[in-house]
């Protein structure tokens, strides 16, 4: 009888975190979309048909529910552009594959609003510091710092000339890529994308040193 309790108490576990991941993972989305003040216990009621007093079970107030959904957010990018990315060796591919990725996931509409991360940092970074701000910031922060690291590992292979200066590539590559973010939302489409791909293999082109492998299509 006490090994059923178990096993009943860890179903339940199990079906409260699965409705906790839904839920962020459609916060996340409205976030994207309409920005972070639109997520809230009421609109996230009314959309997935859940009491409120049900969502405060899970989320005590409107600031855990948005520091929930960064988290939340971070971790599907992570999923849908980093790790993927990483299987490509060290060097000016894992660069490339790293842009690729990001793109890739703006094209497969991984969140409505474009990047997350972007849409959501333009509507916090003019406000006073706090949790949520700083949160977001820091994770915008570590994509850059991806990229950067990518790029020191590049010329570390001797892939990337050494002369380059590693935090201002990544500024310029992270520039496009918000660039083709904002053609994407901004009614150009799949043409914008393909306009950021062509520019960052451009200057990854230039970047490079003689003995680099060509970057794959």
């Amino acid at each position: 009888m006490p090994h059923m309790a178990v096993q009943s108490t860890d179903r339940r576990r199990l079906k409260g975190m699965r409705t906790r991941q839904s839920i962020l993972a459609h916060a996340a989305r409205v976030g994207s979309a309409e920005g972070l003040e639109a997520v809230s216990l009421q609109r996230l009621a009314g959309d997935l048909g859940i009491s409120k007093s049900g969502l405060f079970a899970h989320f005590g107030s409107k600031e855990e529910l948005h520091m929930a959904t960064i988290d939340a957010a971070a971790q599907i990018f992570t999923d849908e552009v980093i790790r993927p990315a990483l299987q490509t060796p060290r060097g000016l591919g894992r660069v490339w594959a790293l842009c690729n990725s990001w793109l890739s996931y703006l094209e497969r509409g991984v969140f409505p609003g474009g990047c997350f991360f972007w849409a959501v940092a333009e509507e916090f970074d003019s406000r006073k510091p706090g949790p949520v701000r700083d949160s977001v910031l820091a994770k915008k922060d570590y994509w850059s710092y991806s990229l950067q690291r990518a790029v020191r590992e590049a010329q570390a292979a001797g892939e990337i000339d050494p002369a380059v200066d590693a935090e201002q590539l990544a500024w310029e590559l992270d520039s496009l890529l918000g660039g083709a973010n904002s053609g994407f939302k901004g009614g150009e489409g799949m043409r914008a994308l393909e306009r950021g791909r062509r520019a960052i293999r451009d200057r990854l082109t230039r970047a490079a040193t003689l003995t680099a492998q060509p970057l794959s299509p």
